[in-house]
């Protein structure tokens, strides 16, 4: 069984209580084939050299400050993936650094919550190694075999992210920069315009303010190099804003 890769838009923790995009993710995991294990590459663990988080059940990391306590409350307990993490040293060459205790981060069980809510899945995350666009789309390009044994792969990031903009009165009409590069994304994409993609803070519209760290948009390029080469094998699952934010995200067949 040969599973999708995927991007998706995991937004902070209050994003959690959004109806519509909680809704979304639950629909969407349900026409997912059910996955053998989960690997996820969040924003929010920049590590280097390449560092595998628990492969064990281990308390979730609350990333965040100073929201009310029920977003601390939230739990998650999966099923380790030693055989994962195994597989992941091989196809990596044995390069990569074990941190037994580090748990998932918000960008990881925030949106699995939604989409896997009964915990029954083995997962485990990575750290992302560079912010670098072009060496992360070769890191996916090595993980890409473990599709074939039915590992879902998931970059977890934002479409658009600054948090200096967001507007909570937004709604869908988003700020013309966030529109500007999210449609920029998904042309660039669906047409699988990889070189434009890699050089996208140079080639996208108002890409430095969609962006002014590039790290909620770099796992986009881990699910990339982990998908197939045929333009029209990937296709946007969720789109819209909040806050003025894209929350675009991406399945790729």
């Amino acid at each position: 069984m040969r599973t999708p890769a995927l991007y998706l838009s995991h937004g902070a923790p209050p994003l959690a209580d959004d109806p519509t995009w909680t809704r979304q993710l639950a629909d969407w995991s349900t026409h997912l084939p059910h996955p053998t294990a989960i690997l996820i590459v969040s924003a929010h663990w920049e590590a280097a050299p390449l560092t595998i988080g628990a492969t064990h059940t281990t308390p979730l990391v609350y990333d965040f400050w100073g929201f009310p306590q029920h977003y601390y409350d939230v739990t998650y307990t999966p099923p380790g993936a030693p055989a994962l993490a195994t597989e992941i040293g091989r196809l990596l060459d044995g390069r990569v650094h074990q941190d037994p205790e580090r748990g998932l981060d918000h960008g990881a069980y925030v949106p699995l919550v939604e989409m896997y809510p009964d915990a029954d899945i083995p997962t485990l995350q990575i750290s992302m190694p560079t912010l670098d666009p072009q060496e992360l789309f070769d890191l996916g390009r090595k993980l890409a075999p473990l599709r074939d044994q039915g590992v879902l792969i998931i970059g977890s990031g934002f479409t658009t992210h600054n948090l200096r903009e967001i507007d909570p009165h937004a709604g869908d009409n988003a700020p013309a920069w966030s529109k500007e590069f999210d449609e920029w994304t998904d042309l660039a994409v669906t047409t699988r315009d990889i070189d434009a993609l890699i050089d996208f803070q140079r080639k996208a519209p108002a890409a430095h303010i969609a962006h002014p760290r590039t790290e909620h948009y770099a796992p986009l390029f881990v699910a990339l190099g982990a998908s197939d080469d045929k333009p029209l094998r990937q296709r946007a699952v969720v789109d819209g804003y909040w806050y003025g934010l894209a929350k675009r995200s991406f399945q790729f067949d």
